[in-house]
């Protein structure tokens, strides 16, 4: 059977994984496990995004006292990851396959060392022939510096290892141009850029997950326009994941049709570190054109009116217009000192270059 991709990202959701009554469904991690061995059997390199270590937890413990919404989270996914990976190590090696335990959190992808670190992790462990799980440390997070949920961490790993495919298993087929409760309702089969599907997505959060539909498009928008396809795809459906990657899949599913444009490395983790900003700089209504324009061009000093935090050079800064429009992010190359004394200079390096610019 001839697949579409050597190279992709599994997102396997909460509402897959877990059972009405909260535990684990043992039943469907063994089929996905099953499916997940015979691609990476056929040469198909693969990293595991598996959410399910907080309902795993709670299915354990099952406490009923009052306690605070990060102190539950800590409590039962410290108890609940080590069940889950547990169960995984068991059912790959049913295969002959190892697994390794990946946990990060938003700050790792902060820096572009930790950065480049945790991409280098897992590329040594593909190497090896060993699939990476991975999950977000709840045990170490805090609310403020969690992740949406793990369709947002997917994506992040999708585009730090550079997958030609993401595919992110839900409990639904895809994205409906109506209520997926509604017979008459369709799966949108292919969402281009630009598309406007916002009538159609509902801002529920899933049953046992922290995001919804909303999150999955948001952040599979930005994966396919850094050029990475995206699935949104049923998890409990028979032999999904070989069906999707086979070419003449007929598998009901939404498609984010990837970008043809290419994005660097650098340009991949800048787009995703808005949320680790360090300050912001006001650029004036000529260099907020320049920037929207179709010619790639650097952020002169000339074009800036005013800088706003405290950051070091290299640090991730927003870019926002007068009327306090974002216009995107970029790492600088001055600190905000030396970059104060520079507002409205001509004939000095820009602040941002163009290559270290990323653009809404």
């Amino acid at each position: 059977m001839p697949f579409k991709y050597k190279r992709i990202a599994i997102k396997i959701g909460s509402n897959v994984l877990t059972r009405q009554d909260g535990k684990l469904d043992l039943t469907r991690m063994s089929a996905l496990v099953d499916q997940i061995a015979f691609l990476h059997h056929k040469g198909v390199e693969i990293v595991l995004i598996s959410s399910g270590a907080v309902a795993s937890g709670r299915s354990i413990l099952g406490l009923h006292k009052k306690m605070d919404v990060v102190d539950q989270r800590q409590l039962f996914s410290a108890v609940g990851q080590a069940k889950l990976i547990n169960h995984y190590w068991d059912l790959f090696r049913e295969h002959g396959i190892t697994v390794g335990q990946v946990l990060t959190t938003k700050e790792n992808f902060g820096s572009r060392r930790h950065y480049l670190n945790q991409r280098n992790c897992m590329q040594v462990m593909l190497e090896n022939k060993v699939i990476p799980i991975v999950n977000e440390n709840d045990t170490v997070s805090v609310s403020e510096l969690m992740f949406t949920d793990n369709d947002e961490l997917s994506g992040l790993i999708a585009s730090m290892m550079d997958m030609q495919a993401l595919i992110i298993l839900s409990n639904v087929d895809g994205i409906y141009n109506g209520s997926p409760s509604d017979p008459l309702s369709q799966v949108i089969t292919e969402i281009e850029k630009g598309q406007d599907i916002s009538d159609f997505i509902q801002s529920s959060k899933s049953s046992f997950g922290r995001g919804g539909m909303s999150t999955k498009t948001s952040i599979a928008r930005k994966i396919a326009d850094e050029g990475v396809d995206v699935y949104i795809a049923n998890g409990r459906r028979e032999n999904v994941l070989p069906d999707l990657l086979d070419i003449k899949s007929t598998v009901i599913c939404t498609l984010f049709k990837a970008s043809g444009d290419s994005v660097s490395s650098v340009k991949k983790w800048i787009a995703h570190s808005s949320g680790f900003a360090k300050g912001e700089v006001v650029v004036n209504e000529n260099a907020a054109k320049a920037l929207a324009g179709e010619q790639a061009v650097s952020l002169l000093m000339v074009g800036v009116t005013s800088v706003n935090g405290e950051f070091e050079k290299d640090d991730i800064v927003k870019i926002v217009s007068g009327e306090r429009k974002f216009l995107g992010v970029g790492k600088v190359q001055y600190d905000s000192t030396k970059a104060r004394d520079l507002i409205g200079k001509k004939n000095v390096k820009p602040l941002v270059h163009c290559d270290y610019l990323f653009l809404e």
